[in-house]
C-alpha cells in the first residue's frame, strides 16, 4: 500500500474512528467472521470523483483488511461494463445509476444497487469549452456537437436537464460518444464545440489545456442529485452474500472517510494509474461531491433519493414507468 507521506497510516486510524464512532467493531476478516465465498474480485469502476469512497478503500487497504483482493479496471461508463457484469467477467461495478436504471428496465440486467456513491456537488460536473469559443451561453449550442462519454446517461440526462430549463430543446445538439481523456483533444481540434466532463476531468483540463466551464450541471432539477452507485447482479449476490458484506463494509468505511478527509480524497486521486490519475496541483483545487454513508447492512440505501434519479429520467429523458423497488436488495430477518 502505498503511503503518500503518512496518508495510510492516517486513512486507518481515521477509518477507525468514524467505526467506533458508528459503533461498528473492525475486521471482517477476523476470527469468527464468516468464511468468504471468494475473496479475489474483478471490479469496474469509472475513474471520476464520484468513486472516490473506492479509490480510498482500494488505496488505502480497507479491502485488504477485509480479506478481499480487488482487481479494479476502468471503466469509460457503467453503460459500457453492464454486459460484462452479466456475463460474470466484472464481479461488482461502480458507475452512473441512469445506465443501471436503463439496463434494468430493457431486462438487459438484473441487478441490485447495494450502495450509494455520490451525490453531486457544486462545479462537479460540467459543460466546458475551450477559451475563445464561440459558444459562450447555452444558446450557443443550438446545432453544435457535445462531447460525452456515452449515449443518454447520468451526464446527458444532466445536460438535457439544463438545456430544458434554458430553453433550448437537448434534441437541437448532438452528443458525440468520446472517452473522457480524449475530449480535450477533439475540443482543440474544433471536433466537437463543448464537453461533458466530470471532476476530476474537468480540473485536469482546466489546468493542462486551459478549457473554461460553460455551465455548471448542479442546478435546477439536478441540484444535489444523486450520480453513482455500487451494483452487483442479483445472481451474484445469492451466490457470494458474505463476500458482498465484506467488500459493502470496506465500501462504506472508504465513503464516510471520503466524505469527511479531503485530504485523503485528493492523495487517493493522484494514485489512479495514467491516464486517469491527477496532479497534485489538479487535486488541490478538485471540487468534491458528498459520498453517502449507511451504517445498516448491504443494500441500505436511500430509496427516495434513487426514485429522484427516476422522476427527473422521466421528466427530461421520457423514461417509461419504472419500479425502484425492483432494484433494491430485501430487508434481511
Amino acid at each position: 500500500m502505498k503511503t503518500w507521506g503518512g496518508y495510510g497510516r492516517a486513512l486507518i486510524v481515521t477509518a477507525a474512528a468514524l467505526m467506533l464512532a458508528a459503533g461498528c467493531s473492525s475486521g471482517g476478516a477476523a476470527t469468527g467472521a464468516p468464511q468468504l465465498e471468494k475473496t479475489d474480485l474483478n471490479v469496474a469502476v469509472v475513474p471520476a470523483l464520484d468513486s472516490a469512497g473506492f479509490f480510498v478503500a482500494l488505496y488505502g487497504g480497507l479491502f485488504k483488511t477485509e480479506g478481499l483482493n480487488v482487481h479494479f479496471t476502468p471503466a469509460t461508463s457503467s453503460e459500457t461494463v453492464i454486459a460484462d457484469q452479466v456475463k460474470g467477467q466484472f464481479d461488482i461495478t461502480l458507475g452512473n445509476y441512469v445506465s443501471y436504471i436503463q439496463a434494468q428496465q430493457r431486462r438487459e440486467a438484473d441487478l441490485y444497487i447495494f450502495a450509494e456513491a455520490s451525490v453531486m456537488g457544486p462545479a462537479t460536473q460540467g459543460i466546458y469549452t475551450m477559451p475563445g469559443s464561440k459558444v459562450t451561453g447555452l444558446d450557443g449550442l443550438q446545432g453544435k456537437t457535445i462531447a460525452i462519454n456515452a449515449p443518454r446517461n447520468i451526464l446527458y440526462l444532466l445536460a438535457a436537464s439544463v438545456l430544458a430549463e434554458h430553453g433550448i430543446k437537448p434534441s437541437l445538439v448532438h452528443f458525440a460518444s468520446i472517452p473522457f481523456p480524449n475530449m480535450t483533444a477533439e475540443l482543440q481540434s474544433g471536433a466537437v464545440s463543448a464537453a461533458l466532463l466530470p471532476e476530476p476531468f474537468a480540473s485536469g483540463a482546466e489546468e493542462a489545456q486551459g478549457v473554461v466551464p460553460l455551465a455548471d450541471l448542479n442546478q435546477g432539477a439536478t441540484t444535489a442529485f444523486p450520480i453513482a452507485g455500487y451494483v452487483v447482479t442479483k445472481q451474484w449476490a445469492a451466490k457470494y452474500p458474505h463476500t458482498l458484506a465484506a467488500f459493502y463494509k470496506a465500501i462504506e468505511e472508504g465513503q464516510q472517510v471520503a466524505d469527511t478527509s479531503r485530504a485523503d480524497v485528493e492523495a487517493a486521486m493522484m494514485d489512479i494509474p495514467a491516464p486517469f490519475g491527477v496532479s497534485r496541483q489538479t487535486a488541490a483545487v478538485l471540487a468534491l461531491d458528498s459520498y453517502p454513508v449507511s451504517h445498516g447492512p448491504a443494500g441500505s440505501v436511500d430509496k427516495i433519493r434513487l426514485e429522484r434519479v427516476v422522476n427527473v429520467m422521466q421528466q427530461f429523458i421520457g423514461f417509461p414507468k419504472f419500479n425502484i423497488d425492483t432494484m433494491l436488495m430485501p430487508a434481511g430477518p
